[in-house]
């Protein structure tokens, strides 16, 4: 009796099985690995530039974030003159008797000419009240941008036109003049002449006025965007489907838009970080003796000549700050859009 032949099923089954445990380029690692943000990251890291940009803008924003435990481990504050319990501190001239604007194991930068305050903790509270600021009004002029854009591209019409003229004419204006003219008029609104302006009311009427003269930028930048996505297959899909106008703006148009929102929104900061700045060097922001990098500067101008290390810090550490973030911005757009790259 002859042994019973392997039937020709066998050789299909391995087969068969051999292919099922082949690795399929379509499983959900791979799909992961090859998603847009995953690129954009890993294009991102190979920018050193950025990366160490990156690494610039996160440590003001912990030493803004941790400014008063930093002052309370250092054992200063801000606003005590230190030359009035020691008046040892300053010379005659009420500049600093120590070398280099005081500096010293006790004043780590020195202390202030006149006042005698500790200039290291007054530049820790003027980085967190600067940065404050810039990110609130960034965060609103974000958020008033895009609101307004997208709706503006979507509906279009009389709606379209009537937003783009309001754009046009705010575009037009010179800001800074705006700034210096409109800030009177918000602290007139809330406080009679013969009063004292709140610090906390400087600091929300800069953030108002800085985000209403700067969303028709971003606001622009997103109607057009939005008016070449209308007509595109998807949307009309949607529309077809019965999709609800929220729906539509939520799940088709908006995540189309992250790109150019996160762009504008990295190169918009820096840029309200230097207007605030400004707006306080030339007393419409916030004044002294709330710490400010703008402050600093315009204090630290009335003695550059006797003492330089006083304006030095603030503006030194405003140029690294909107520098790195400059350039972190660039770096972000290139990884989002490798197109863009010059």
């Amino acid at each position: 009796m002859t042994p019973p032949t392997p039937s020709a099923a066998a050789p299909l089954e391995a087969t068969d099985e051999s292919i099922d445990k082949s690795p399929s380029p379509s499983t959900p690692k791979g799909n992961e690995s090859r998603s847009p943000g995953r690129l954009a990251w890993t294009r991102f890291k190979r920018d050193r530039t950025g990366v160490i940009s990156a690494y610039i803008v996160i440590f003001f924003f912990v030493i803004a974030l941790g400014a008063p435990l930093i002052a309370k481990l250092y054992g200063k504050d801000p606003y005590t003159t230190y030359a009035s319990q020691r008046p040892e501190l300053l010379n005659a001239f009420a500049y600093p008797a120590g070398p280099n604007g005081g500096i010293s194991s006790e004043f780590w930068f020195g202390i202030e000419p006149q006042l005698g305050r500790d200039v290291f903790t007054f530049l820790l509270y003027a980085i967190r009240t600067s940065l404050g600021i810039a990110f609130a009004a960034t965060l609103l002029t974000v958020v008033l941008g895009v609101v307004i854009g997208i709706t503006a591209g979507y509906l279009g019409g009389k709606t379209d036109y009537l937003v783009g003229r309001i754009i046009d004419i705010l575009l037009s204006f010179p800001s800074t003049l705006f700034f210096i003219a409109f800030m009177p008029v918000v602290y007139g609104l809330f406080v009679a002449p013969d009063e004292n302006i709140p610090t906390s009311l400087r600091a929300a009427g800069l953030i108002i006025v800085l985000s209403a003269f700067g969303w028709a930028s971003i606001a622009r930048l997103l109607r057009g965007q939005v008016l070449g996505l209308r007509e595109r297959e998807f949307v009309e899909a949607a529309k077809v489907t019965g999709a609800s106008p929220r729906r539509i703006v939520f799940k088709e148009l908006l995540p189309n838009l992250w790109t150019p929102i996160i762009i504008q929104s990295t190169l918009m900061l820096p840029a309200f970080v230097t207007a605030e700045a400004g707006l306080a060097f030339l007393g419409v922001g916030m004044i002294d003796p709330t710490p400010d990098w703008g402050v600093m500067i315009q204090r630290g101008a009335q003695f550059y000549t006797e003492d330089l290390t006083f304006m030095l810090f603030p503006g030194l550490s405003m140029v690294i700050f909107v520098l790195a973030f400059n350039l972190l911005g660039d770096s972000v757009r290139d990884a989002l859009d490798p197109k863009s790259k010059r």
